[in-house]
């Protein structure tokens, strides 16, 4: 077996599991509203320092992760800023890992096509193309939902399901349910052993499994520490954002991309890749190519 080919192979295949979100579980205002009030302890008490629970799950061939968080912006900001293939195209490049994004068609046919690959500048007839169905299943003045769907990935992954919901909780707060799933097989799982006994063998998620002899807490590691650092830096493209909304047009690409790194680097023990002008320089070389060719994927 070709083990750099492999060891690419995982990198992408880990690479496209940041964007399969899975169907949200509550599907209207009232049954996210209601989750909202079920989670009011952990929201209080979460070890981020901020109102946000991050999940994870595996069972046989499958993976899962999500994201429930209160994010500072009115709905009347949330709502408007988070649909639209466009809109997500300017997020999801925000991610180390997303090359190049498009979107085409118009409802009930829309496409949202990515190129995804490695951690640093590369052509992108290096990466992989994933092609997403595109829905909002759901649009009011008190509920946002999201769909986005693949049927296939790298190596043998399939069965993408991407979805986001929000809702409003006063004013000047949103509530945001981000959820991802994905399905794999031998290829894929064998591609990820690599990834993780060589350049992951060292990293780790955000779930405390435990503490160590010195009372430190031990942290998840292996594939769902993968699921877990990605649902993070997935979450913190949709804040940052948001968060740039209101700055003046000519300055928003740049603020994202600037807001994003900061806030990933405040993680960095997780989510640590790589230097702030290294990110900038890469990311900012990714929005030129894409502004000069975005049509690319499709």
């Amino acid at each position: 077996m070709n083990i750099t080919w492999t060891m690419r192979s995982a990198a992408l295949a880990l690479a496209l599991t940041l964007t399969g979100f899975a169907p949200a579980q509550a599907q209207d205002a009232a049954a996210l509203r209601a989750k909202h009030d079920s989670l009011q302890a952990q929201l209080a008490n979460s070890p981020f320092q901020r109102p946000l629970v991050l999940e994870s799950a595996m069972s046989s061939g499958d993976l899962k992760g999500e994201v429930y968080a209160i994010v500072d912006q009115p709905f009347s900001v949330t709502g408007p800023a988070l649909q639209g293939m466009d809109h997500w195209c300017d997020l999801l490049i925000l991610h180390l890992n997303v090359k190049h994004c498009s979107a085409a068609g118009a409802p009930p046919s829309e496409v949202l096509s990515l190129i995804v690959g490695r951690k640093f500048d590369q052509p992108l007839s290096d990466g992989h193309k994933v092609r997403f169905a595109y829905s909002m299943p759901a649009s009011s003045s008190d509920y946002l939902r999201i769909e986005m769907m693949a049927d296939t990935g790298p190596l043998s992954t399939r069965n993408y399901r991407l979805a986001l919901e929000a809702v409003p909780l006063d004013e000047k707060r949103s509530f945001v349910h981000m959820s991802y799933s994905y399905a794999y097989g031998t290829a894929a799982r064998l591609a990820m052993q690599i990834y993780l006994a060589t350049a992951g063998h060292d990293k780790i998620g955000f779930s405390i499994t435990g503490k160590g002899d010195d009372g430190k807490p031990i942290y998840i590691d292996g594939v769902r520490g993968v699921v877990e650092r990605n649902t993070m830096r997935y979450f913190l493209a949709i804040e940052s954002y948001l968060g740039a909304v209101s700055a003046p047009p000519a300055e928003r690409e740049e603020k994202r991309l600037r807001d994003w790194f900061a806030a990933t680097e405040r993680h960095a023990a997780q989510l640590h890749e790589m230097e702030r002008d290294e990110y900038l320089t890469m990311k900012r070389h990714e929005l030129q190519r894409q502004h000069a060719s975005p049509g690319t994927p499709r």
